[in-house]
């Protein structure tokens, strides 16, 4: 069975041409040049996910990199779909720190979560865009070693600080990009889930923008995309802070304008760009083709962290 040829949409003579197409890809063509053949690594997640529109949206953003040129490579998350399926099961969830405690029970629904269903899905969705993925996790080729992180906490009593035990929660211990390689040279896009096996053989699940700051900066990215559910990183004034360093963000925690779950997010950026990656990136996944306008546009839609 062949393809069917390409059949370009009807044309009416009596319809203006909309320049402003054309003037779009113009501003963009600078970008094409420069980054065809470098890798983006982009972390997708939040409440963005559960959206079919905002999904479709990512879908064929990433296809679109890989039309011109540029190697995605997509690292998801799934925190609100693991939590919905522990409430179903009827299992309780802690946290330490935004870190869910994950025991031995626990694990095994996420990795079924973030490996199955949710990995699954966005293949899904990127193949009806028009492109070539194959999900995987940290577990396969050894993409990822984990090694099982750990936590003080201080007691508003005593003001003693305490160990906290998270069970099979893990970080980055070493990335192998043999498969990711592999992978990009046969043409397919990566997707990949945030579970990895440490040296102790246990299963650990990632914070996937912890993951995906590892093997962005394993690659040599030149950006690490972090889809979130903010615009970016706000000043003190609410307004967007557009170019960020690491000195900046530092002073920025010390003047208390960076807290909460954003502290976590730079944190990943700076290990980042600090360890091979060009730049990193921290968009608000829910605005539809978001990447694309930060990346290339001159006018740019979130914070953009470099040295």
């Amino acid at each position: 069975m062949t393809d069917k040829p390409f059949q370009a949409p009807p044309r009416s003579g009596a319809d203006a041409p909309d320049l402003s197409k054309a003037e779009v890809l113009i501003e963009a063509l600078p970008y094409f040049q420069r980054y065809a053949g470098r890798t983006f690594v982009v972390k997708y997640g939040g409440h963005a996910m559960g959206d079919p529109a905002a999904a479709r949206d990512f879908a064929e953003d990433i296809v679109l990199l890989k039309a011109v040129g540029i190697n995605p490579v997509v690292v998801h998350g799934g925190g609100p779909q693991i939590g919905q399926m522990l409430k179903r099961l009827g299992v309780e969830s802690t946290f330490v720190d935004g870190l869910r405690v994950t025991d031995a029970a626990t694990a095994q629904v996420a990795e079924m979560v973030l490996s199955g269903a949710i990995n699954k899905e966005l293949v899904d969705w990127i193949a009806a865009a028009g492109g070539k993925a194959i999900g995987i996790s940290g577990k396969d080729a050894g993409l990822v070693t984990a090694r099982k992180v750990t936590r003080t906490t201080r007691d508003p009593d005593s003001n003693i600080e305490q160990a906290v035990d998270l069970g099979f929660v893990g970080e980055p211990a070493a990335v192998d990009t043999t498969v990711i390689d592999t992978m990009v040279a046969a043409g397919m896009i990566p997707v990949i889930a945030p579970i990895a096996r440490g040296d102790d053989g246990a299963t650990y699940n990632i914070n996937a923008d912890t993951m995906a700051g590892a093997i962005a900066a394993a690659l040599g990215a030149a950006r690490l995309f972090l889809l979130t559910d903010v615009a970016g990183v706000l000043g003190a004034d609410g307004e967007l802070l557009s170019d960020l360093t690491p000195a900046d963000i530092a002073q920025l925690r010390e003047d208390g304008v960076i807290r909460g779950g954003m502290v976590p997010k730079l944190e990943t950026c700076v290990a980042a760009v600090e360890s091979g990656c060009e730049a990193a990136v921290v968009l608000d996944g829910r605005v539809g083709h978001t990447m694309l306008l930060e990346f290339f546009t001159a006018r740019g839609a979130g914070t953009l962290v470099r040295v």
